[in-house]
């Protein structure tokens, strides 16, 4: 008894297969890109705030200029100078006269009714974002949000305490419910530790699954898996 024959996959056209390689190229260029877009466009802004403050003379473009004849514009060095000049005032506000300057300025800083406003908050901002002896987040957490049985990601800060510790008997955490796509936005919450789920992930990569709305797992099988799909989608 002869068995039938079986049918050919239909072959893929050339309209097709370059469609399919354009797209995984783009899958792998893309994110390089808008970070080299994105790391060339911050220098620039920080160059264009610095270099003003740079005499003439001094700046390296011009000096090139001088001695070769040939007009170059050298990207970076206003981050540089920034960088330099704030290890040199972070070294000189270690000493004694510079903690006394220091206090001297913010005094005369918080004399002034509209200003002192805007400069405690933003230091306020700056100890508790760039402060190294602590870290800002414990750890990543799920938490039941808006309602019960939808769960969300969230930071916890700190165990709760001062008078909210006091008005509530029951043992509770200060948590962080960030939003998507900006983290930096969010809801204080004070939830009950037994709600609170603890993740196994850091906090870097809970932050990096909120900032892509669910699409960037933390590194492992999962996530692997996910990763390459969007590629075999593509290729396919």
């Amino acid at each position: 008894m002869k068995l039938p024959e079986l049918e050919k996959p239909p072959r893929r056209g050339m309209f097709a297969s370059l469609r399919s390689n354009f797209l995984t190229g783009l899958i792998v260029i893309a994110p390089i890109g808008i970070t080299i877009w994105l790391l060339w466009s911050l220098t620039g802004w920080i160059d264009s705030w610095v270099l003003p403050f740079i005499p003439t003379r001094y700046n390296p473009s011009v000096l090139i200029n001088q001695w070769t004849g040939i007009e170059v514009n050298i990207r970076g060095i206003g981050v540089v100078a920034f960088f330099v000049f704030t290890m040199i005032v972070g070294w000189i506000a270690k000493g004694l006269i510079g903690r006394s300057m220091i206090r001297w300025a913010e005094g005369l800083v918080l004399s002034i009714p509209v200003v002192r406003s805007v400069y405690s908050g933003l230091k306020q901002i700056a100890e508790t974002v760039l402060k190294q002896d602590q870290q800002n987040f414990d750890k990543a957490c799920l938490v039941q949000y808006p309602r019960e049985g939808i769960w969300a990601i969230a930071f916890i800060s700190t165990s709760t305490k001062g008078e909210i510790a006091e008005k509530v008997p029951e043992d509770m955490v200060s948590v962080f419910l960030p939003t998507t796509p900006n983290p930096t936005s969010g809801f204080l919450l004070f939830v009950p530790r037994r709600d609170v789920k603890i993740l196994d992930m850091s906090v870097e990569d809970s932050a990096k699954l909120i900032i892509s709305a669910g699409l960037v797992y933390p590194d492992g099988k999962d996530a692997n898996k996910a990763v390459e799909t969007p590629v075999q989608d593509a290729a396919e």
